[in-house]
């Protein structure tokens, strides 16, 4: 998660010095372990705590779009050092991976890495959180990055990446319906343009403009919410972390674009889950936009690679009354170490996360097959393939972001209680007045 101007700066920085970028978020349920294999260690400065000694490492990830890849890496890092076991399990998409963390440590099979989103996470496993100030990647982190999970002097996080999100369009259908992607930068003329697709849908093969997955609470009461209440605490995750209260001051402004989502939607919404969003429906160009982010590239890439790489953009997520041409951008996830395993397990937990982000093998990796922007300096910006990743990059070059704030939400706020009142109310279940009082009264009632 990015707050407040520092890590504008931050990013637009690295956009200057050209460093890389490219890639979160989910699919269908997948919970899967890698092979035992073996390990060690080659960034130089890393203690040499793992020479010589087994150690096996247990990771604990949520990223379910690139757990091939990611294990696929592991392997190769068990090759290069053949002292460390790494076992990864993924769980994402349709399920809740917060409650399967906690599940996780509850049983006593605590793993030695895993993922924490922000400041309220910081809070919630705090006597879970290893000190990962010494590490190079630490070091390497663009400024901003580490503000959510930065406590008392300590480093308790590493980014995973940068990412961002927005409309996600068709470039050839909105072409045959004769609409300018550049000359949406406004809701009325995003209005205007989802009208046109709406008319025009029969002939351009669609079964309707939008796929709204109102079963995925993530979409709609963390990503979508973030863009219309990030603004009012400007863009800061920490403050909203400490905030005793919720105006809710744009949400009248997000009742326009969820309905506007809604109405021109497969249905029913309510049932609708990212798997069928992105690689059913958007894949198979049943439908003209989808609200996600850069990291959907890799499942769209799997149903059809030339849609992936030719014939996709992304739009803004317009919020009247603040910016209506921006798309949120932030870090999605931290990689956690749990100081409570042993200390060899410690150090090979931090060797391994600074090999993923500062060797040349996995930089590459990090590049060019998780399809990640990353956080981190030292990174070849043309090496981004990812045509999402690119208009994020200018995106951000412009301006024209807004900051991710939703990791500094009550615990479960988001997801359990605004992504659920949401789903009522599309299902004609509660008005829009009742939904905001009521997420306004939990939000005050959790802090």
């Amino acid at each position: 998660m990015k707050m407040g101007k520092r890590w504008f700066v931050g990013l637009a920085l690295l956009l200057l010095l050209g460093f890389a970028v490219v890639g979160c978020s989910s699919s269908d349920s997948s919970t899967e372990d890698t092979p035992d294999a073996t390990n060690t260690n080659e960034t130089e400065e890393a203690p040499p705590a793992t020479e010589g000694e087994e150690v096996s490492l247990e990771i604990f990830q949520f990223k379910v779009e690139f757990k091939d890849q990611f294990e696929a890496l592991a392997k190769t890092y068990e090759e290069e050092n053949p002292n460390v076991n790494i076992n990864i399990t993924t769980v994402g998409g349709g399920q809740d991976y917060g409650v399967a963390l906690r599940a996780k440590f509850a049983s006593g099979d605590e793993p030695d890495i895993y993922n924490v989103g922000g400041p309220q996470d910081v809070e919630d496993w705090i006597d879970s959180l290893a000190d990962l100030s010494d590490t190079e990647s630490a070091s390497l982190a663009l400024d901003g990055t580490l503000e959510g999970v930065s406590r008392d002097g300590q480093i308790l996080g590493l980014p995973y990446n940068q990412e961002g999100y927005g409309l996600i369009y068709n470039k050839r259908v909105f072409e045959e319906a004769g609409i300018d992607p550049s000359s949406i930068t406004t809701l009325a003329s995003l209005e205007e343009a989802v009208k046109t697709l709406d008319e025009k849908k029969e002939e351009l093969g669609l079964d309707a403009v939008f796929a709204l997955p109102a079963a995925e609470t993530w979409v709609t009461g963390l990503h979508l919410s973030n863009a219309f209440i990030a603004p009012e605490f400007n863009n800061d995750v920490i403050a909203a972390f400490e905030a005793s209260q919720l105006e809710f001051k744009y949400s009248d402004a997000m009742k326009k674009v969820l309905d506007l989502q809604n109405d021109y939607s497969v249905q029913p919404v309510v049932s609708l889950d990212y798997s069928r969003q992105v690689e059913e429906l958007f894949s198979l160009e049943r439908v003209a936009l989808i609200q996600q982010g850069n990291w959907v590239y890799n499942s769209i890439a799997d149903m059809d690679p030339e849609l992936a790489q030719d014939g996709i953009g992304i739009l803004p997520i317009p919020v009247e009354g603040f910016k209506e041409d921006a798309i949120p951008v932030g870090v999605p996830m931290y990689w956690a170490v749990n100081k409570n395993s042993d200390d060899a397990k410690i150090a090979a937990a931090k060797e391994f996360l600074d090999w993923l982000y500062t060797s040349e093998i996995g930089k590459q990796t990090v590049v060019e097959d998780f399809k990640f922007i990353p956080a981190y300096e030292g990174y070849d910006s043309s090496k981004i393939s990812d045509p999402l990743a690119k208009e994020i990059y200018q995106y951000a070059q412009e301006g024209r972001t807004i900051g991710w704030t939703f990791m500094g939400y009550p615990s479960s706020w988001g997801q359990d209680v605004l992504g659920v009142a949401i789903q009522k109310y599309l299902s004609d279940g509660q008005s829009w007045d009742d939904l905001v009082e009521e997420v306004k009264t939990a939000w005050e009632e959790a802090r």
